[in-house]
């Protein structure tokens, strides 16, 4: 499978509400589709998480013009976060920190994304970056 950004909308409960994907490995285009989907989920949505299949476990500056967009646009604070080969993010509360233990839709947003491996993390606690 050729790599690619993948975006998934996380629910309660860690459910994987709706999800696409870009023919890139290095961007994830604008899809009105998506940011109609994020409208329609806005008082269920909890997460946005999307892939750098190349590496990279910090948000780009486009990431990051996305997220003050988003959180300007609904209505309550969501967590958005990025699966990188290496490591997860996520920003919570304007800090970013490394998810650890990831939760159960990391590595299949990871295969998603076309990456060689998937990781797999002992530990328990999230650490600031």
């Amino acid at each position: 499978m050729a790599r690619r950004e993948v975006c998934f909308l996380i629910g309660e409960n860690q459910t994987i509400l709706w999800s696409d994907a870009s023919g890139s490995e290095t961007k994830l285009f604008d899809s009105r589709e998506r940011w109609e989907r994020i409208w329609e989920l806005r008082d269920v949505l909890v997460e946005i998480a999307h892939s750098h299949p190349t590496g990279g476990a910090f948000f780009s500056a486009e990431d990051e013009s996305t997220m003050r967009a988003l959180s300007s646009a609904l209505p309550r604070p969501l967590r958005f976060s990025v699966v990188a080969p290496e490591a997860m993010i996520a920003r919570e509360d304007s800090r970013d920190c490394i998810v650890e233990p990831e939760p159960w839709w990391a590595s299949l947003l990871r295969v998603s994304s076309g990456m060689d491996e998937t990781r797999v993390s002992p530990k328990q606690e999230k650490k600031e970056v």
